[in-house]
């Protein structure tokens, strides 16, 4: 067995009730809000774009290469995600989101509009036109709330980067301004500072990398800036992956350290990523790849009050652990966790699925085998 069938039933299970709920309206009346219940008003909009952000390599993945069971599966839910965006930007449905006021919202149509940047043909030109020009509607309405400097001047170039995805205009300068202060915070070794400081956090995987890189790799063609720097920014991601994958100890545990650690395995977006988008430098392999990052699922996955009696996720990294929520996560916070399960959007026949199981670095050494000695990334 390679997983994947566990992976996209895990999958499910976290994005199930936030879109099940939306098609019908009824997202804002049964996402539990009691928790910081001052974050109520953001808590939709987090759901709903944290959630896409990890389904939509799937819903993008060729359906061809898919067998019959899966490939309808996927049909369903790239309906039923369609339905969710027309219900989300709808100004006259129940369900209609808050897009430009109170800060919050700024991060969460950036999360949004990466979703549509990772499934271009499955959400971006399936969208009806009605439905397309909602959504830019509710990308061009976020401009509104201003980027803090840090990681969140990369919302403001990915909403851009959504709107030039869907041939509307856009801002090139929010799109250079971010990349051109991303260089300015670089560390060294594959890390950015989130703004000028460093922090020890996941913030270089729950946001900085995988926006980076995609970003780049988007829109290289709309200016020599961005083209330039392109090499640069895959690299650095491809070492932070690596350094990533360090991370999985051999029972598929991992450090919990810094902020928003109950985004709980979304700390290994950049990580999956790579695997995604064939990125993963030598030494790894998609295999060990795929196993530590199962270890690390089936791990987070087991403690039995990971979900509430009504299947939404609860604050913690293993299990409830509400003392580990800053004040600024609710409910709907947690769905960034979706993030680790990019490579679903690989055909079954990709190595990363198809070759046989192999163990993962921390493994391998903590069980006295070899691994490679590891180096710091130059330059």
């Amino acid at each position: 067995m390679n997983g994947r069938q566990e992976w996209l039933e895990d999958l499910l299970r976290i994005v199930g009730p936030v879109l099940e709920n939306l098609e019908r309206g009824e997202l804002k009346k049964r996402l539990p809000l009691d928790f910081h219940p001052e974050r109520a008003v953001f808590a939709p909009l987090e759901a709903f774009g944290r959630s896409m952000l990890g389904l939509a390599p799937w819903l993008e993945a060729d359906d061809q290469a898919l067998d019959e069971p899966e490939r309808a599966l996927q049909a369903t839910w790239r309906e039923r995600a369609l339905r969710c965006l027309d219900c989300a930007t709808d100004p006259a449905s129940p369900d209609y989101m808050v897009f430009d006021r109170g800060g919050q919202p700024l991060v969460d149509t950036a999360f949004l509009a990466h979703a549509i940047l990772r499934a271009p043909n499955a959400l971006g030109r399936a969208m009806t036109p009605r439905v397309r020009k909602q959504v830019a509607d509710a990308f061009r309405a976020s401009r509104a709330i201003p980027a803090y400097s840090c990681n969140w001047l990369l919302f403001s170039a990915m909403v851009e980067a959504g709107l030039f995805l869907l041939g509307e205009d856009y801002d090139i300068m929010r799109v250079l301004y971010a990349l051109r202060q991303h260089e300015q915070w670089y560390r060294g070794d594959g890390v950015y500072g989130d703004g000028p400081e460093f922090h020890w956090d996941y913030y270089n995987s729950f946001v900085i990398q995988p926006m980076l890189t995609d970003i780049v790799r988007l829109m290289a063609g709309e200016h020599p800036e961005i083209a330039e720097m392109r090499e640069r920014v895959n690299r650095r991601a491809a070492r932070y992956a690596e350094v990533l994958e360090r991370l999985i100890g051999p029972e598929g545990s991992y450090p919990v350290i810094g902020r928003s650690i109950c985004y709980r395995f979304g700390a290994f977006q950049m990580l999956s990523q790579a695997a995604l988008n064939h990125r993963l430098e030598q030494p790894l392999k998609p295999a060990s790849v795929r196993c530590g990052l199962t270890a690390v699922i089936r791990r987070v996955m087991s403690a039995p009050d990971m979900f509430d009696k009504a299947g939404w996720l609860t604050p913690g990294v293993y299990g409830r652990q509400e003392n580990l929520a800053e004040g600024y996560i609710n409910i709907g916070s947690l769905y960034l966790c979706s993030a680790v399960f990019l490579p679903l959007g690989l055909s079954p026949s990709d190595p990363f699925w198809a070759d046989p199981e192999a163990d993962w670095s921390g493994k391998k050494a903590w069980g006295g085998g070899t691994i490679t000695i590891d180096h710091a990334l130059e330059g």
